[in-house]
């Protein structure tokens, strides 16, 4: 699932961007909204990775909150046009791609290739207001907004800093949620896989999740206890590089199977023979799904941060949105109708998953394979900010509490070399204790495409539309009823009512399989 998504945040960068880079931005620190001054501020809000304590010191955490400007030099941008670009693209890029052809399916040719090329549209306009964002009263000049929730609170007021830290968290343990089911759904896809090639393919190769779940969760509860992983470099680069080779082997076995049977699938209005009902649920999942696979508004400013300038970093922003957008919806376009010009209107709902390949099943397993690494590492950027954001709420409420500082040390034997590891019981609980809520929760609703939509209805309008615009009709003081005031606000609107059916189609795709599937039981 992802991409932003995933993820991520965003996708993951490379070693030039500051570990604060990772898609969901900080949260709403004091829930208050402080509005800062226009000149000669000093940052008061961390990026998404410095909220995270170590160890939860409060010492520690204050001076993160206590951060300087970038023009005040705390760290060097040197990033360009192109390095912009590579962010963006890693940011798109995800396993939201995994869905496109089932989309596909759901709107027919006509439909499905205009929403792509819609939603590519509407994000790379909305990223164009953005960028504008970056620095406040003026785009050129004005005081630096390091991350998303930064630019909200110059421009907006408290409660839409409150409102954004909200979009943010949700968002991000939503996410925690659809990875651990597209995880297990990879693992089970591999024991299929080899099951078939054992077996035959009318072989009966069932396998359940839950305990791939609960092996997936046990990982995650490791993994975060790990100090060395709050500086996700490795991560970045390991995710980076699975996400674009499973992405590359759907397109390469989507083209392949297309090429064997010569035969070009799919309809213009897309699947046949189910109700109207169920055909505009599906529509407005489908929906959702593409939202999904462009989200990445939250991580904008983040990348903008890393550019040099002069040129002003919001027109080199702009060209790098053109690229950054441009080149995955070329990719989307072309896994989607490939895709569906393969499967046609039975396209499965997960490209690599649903056994519309069976061979080569080597590769299939390495695809797969690649998935369910790259959210292994994708889980902990977006876990993160949680633990983070969890662990600081605590340590401010009970400051001397023993449970919140006292580090112990266990050997462990692949920890730095042989060395200890050091932990705190606050940390071992509440990591451990987020991690096996969220995976109970994906083990009561296992439905990838009906989690992926609802991901999507949750990010794309709030974060991709509503804020920016929001902020540029405020930034440029856009009087109530002219032209361009009522343009952007249907904009919005309409992205809002969008939002809303992808909402409802995905719930009632969650009700309706709920009805089919038995609690804690998941068959694949």
């Amino acid at each position: 699932m992802v991409g932003r998504r995933g993820a991520g945040l965003g996708r993951w960068f490379g070693s030039s961007v500051k570990p604060g880079l990772v898609r969901g931005g900080s949260a709403a620190d004091d829930g208050g909204g402080r509005r800062p001054e226009a000149e000669g501020r000093e940052r008061k809000n961390p990026t998404i990775l410095e909220v995270i304590p170590l160890m939860g010191e409060k010492e520690g955490m204050e001076s993160r909150r206590a951060g300087k400007d970038i023009e005040e030099g705390e760290h060097e941008r040197k990033g360009t046009v192109w390095s912009a670009s590579a962010h963006i693209v890693a940011a798109v890029i995800g396993s939201g791609v995994l869905a496109l052809a089932w989309s596909m399916a759901q709107l027919g040719w006509v439909l499905g290739t205009l929403v792509l090329l819609g939603f590519a549209g509407v994000t790379y306009y909305t990223s164009t207001l953005l960028a504008d964002c970056y620095r406040h009263p003026d785009p050129v000049s004005g005081t630096v907004n390091r991350v998303y929730i930064d630019a909200v609170r110059a421009y907006l007021g408290p409660r839409e800093v409150f409102l954004c830290g909200c979009a943010q968290y949700v968002n991000l343990w939503g996410t925690l949620v659809g990875y651990t089911i597209t995880a297990a759904i990879s693992m089970m896809a591999v024991q299929r896989s080899n099951c078939f090639h054992r077996n035959g393919h009318g072989a009966r190769c069932e396998s359940s999740g839950n305990f791939l779940m609960l092996l997936f969760g046990s990982a995650q509860v490791v993994l975060s206890q790990f100090p060395s992983l709050e500086n996700i470099t490795w991560l970045s680069v390991v995710a980076v590089a699975t996400s674009f080779a499973y992405s590359f082997i759907g397109l390469g076995l989507a083209a392949g199977k297309l090429i064997s049977h010569g035969e070009f699938r799919g309809t213009l209005l897309g699947v046949a023979g189910t109700s109207h009902t169920t055909k505009a649920w599906n529509a407005f999942l489908a929906l959702g799904n593409v939202a999904f696979a462009y989200t990445f508004a939250d991580v904008l400013i983040e990348i903008q941060d890393t550019l040099k300038s002069p040129p002003p970093e919001n027109k080199t922003m702009k060209r790098a949105t053109i690229f950054g957008i441009g080149l995955p919806t070329i990719f989307y376009l072309s896994l989607a109708c490939t895709g569906y010009a393969a499967f046609g209107n039975d396209a499965p709902g997960n490209i690599l998953t649903g056994f519309g390949f069976f061979e080569p099943f080597w590769l299939v397993d390495i695809a797969n394979i690649c998935i369910v690494v790259h959210l292994l590492g994708a889980y902990q950027v977006y876990a993160q900010p949680i633990f983070g954001r969890l662990e600081t709420e605590i340590s401010r409420r009970w400051p001397d509490a023993k449970f919140m500082h006292k580090t112990y040390s266990v050997k462990v034997p692949l920890a730095g070399g042989g060395g200890p590891l050091s932990f705190t019981l606050s940390k071992l609980v509440i990591r451990s204790g987020l991690i096996m809520f969220t995976t109970l929760v994906a083990m009561l609703v296992p439905f990838f495409n009906a989690v992926l939509g609802l991901l999507g209805a949750l990010g794309f309008w709030p974060l991709t539309v509503y804020f920016p615009v929001s902020m540029h009709m405020a930034q440029r003081k856009i009087g109530k009823w002219e032209a361009k005031w009522v343009l952007l606000h249907g904009l919005s609107f309409f992205c809002f009512l969008i939002s809303i059916a992808t909402s409802i189609g995905s719930i009632a795709d969650i009700i309706s399989s709920l009805k089919l599937a038995a609690p804690f039981k998941m068959n694949y």
